[in-house]
């Protein structure tokens, strides 16, 4: 009798134990990292924060259509996860695969871009401010004051919070009359495409000084362009070269003198959610003043970029 009981103890004891250790599954439904340096970057802290060392089962899903993300979503709701982490190709579309979360018990965390969405259905939005970056790219153009702004606009993935927000404020000072969009176009985050929207500008004759692109891989695409028509650009050139992201590869091109400003977007946003995930697995309350925490970021002018920002800020090598 006296060894069944320890028997019966010792399996409650390793089940005990078996469950204390038991992974927090996550599904991550994000971009893929050939989107960008910075996506790459993005994804890179995701695998290694949540990781199995770290007590997660993370389950990964990369698509820059929001349909396939929607669908991967729900999937992982299915298969049951503990909680569902988004980086959303889209704003919109997403309340009925959140709602399905919620009401499966599954915790939801936003990062990197906004979902138009009803705040309860989230536990937290770890984010950049889109719109605040355009403000402070634009706001700095400006600062440039000069006797005309002529713009080639080029666009990320139409409809994602970051082309969203840092569309407006450039959008605001064309409607105001400040600023001449010369061109405005998607090149879907590619610098090939963007090199091939710069040469329809440049042969089709029509005047521009600035190029205001979306990431910095399209403002590398567009300086090739210029390059092969022999058209100088950055500081002292003919052309103002604006990028977003702060690759380390791009703030050189800054500090070299080729482009002029670079907008910071934090990828960094993992260790942040597995805290709070951490805390709502211990039982506590995330009291949050607001469910939006967002990234301090900056804009870098190449006039005054120093090598200890790149090494602060830049990303990748």
């Amino acid at each position: 009798m006296k060894k069944l009981v320890c028997l019966l103890v010792s399996l409650v004891l390793v089940f005990a134990m078996a469950t204390a250790l038991a992974d927090i599954t996550v599904g991550i439904v994000n971009n893929p990292p050939s989107e960008s340096g910075y996506r790459e970057a993005n994804v890179k802290d995701f695998e290694a924060v949540f990781s199995a060392e770290n007590g997660y089962e993370a389950k990964t899903f990369y698509s820059l259509k929001n349909d396939e993300q929607l669908a991967a979503a729900q999937q992982f709701i299915t298969d049951g996860v503990d909680y569902l982490l988004i980086s959303a190709a889209a704003t919109t579309g997403w309340d009925q695969v959140l709602t399905s979360a919620q009401e499966n018990g599954i915790g939801v965390f936003l990062f990197d871009r906004m979902i138009d969405c009803d705040e309860s259905l989230y536990e937290a939005a770890v984010v950049s401010d889109m719109a605040n970056q355009g403000v402070t790219a634009v706001d700095w153009l400006l600062s440039q004051n000069l006797p005309e702004y002529n713009v080639i606009h080029i666009q990320g993935v139409m409809g994602n919070d970051a082309q969203i927000g840092r569309t407006a404020a450039l959008d605001e000072q064309a409607a105001a009359g400040t600023v001449h969009i010369v061109v405005q176009q998607t090149a879907e985050w590619s610098a090939d495409t963007a090199k091939e929207i710069v040469e329809s500008v440049i042969n089709s004759g029509e005047p521009f000084n600035v190029i205001y692109a979306e990431n910095d891989d399209m403002a590398k695409g567009a300086v090739q362009a210029l390059d092969e028509h022999g058209i100088t650009h950055g500081v002292n050139g003919d052309v103002i070269i604006m990028g977003f992201d702060t690759n380390k590869w791009a703030l050189r091109e800054l500090k070299a003198g080729s482009w002029n400003y670079d907008g910071q977007c934090s990828p960094f946003q993992a260790q942040v959610i597995s805290d709070m995930i951490q805390k709502l697995e211990a039982g506590e309350s995330l009291d949050l003043e607001s469910k939006q925490v967002i990234s301090v970021e900056k804009g870098f002018d190449a006039k005054t970029l120093t090598d200890e920002d790149i090494e602060t800020y830049g990303l990748g090598e």
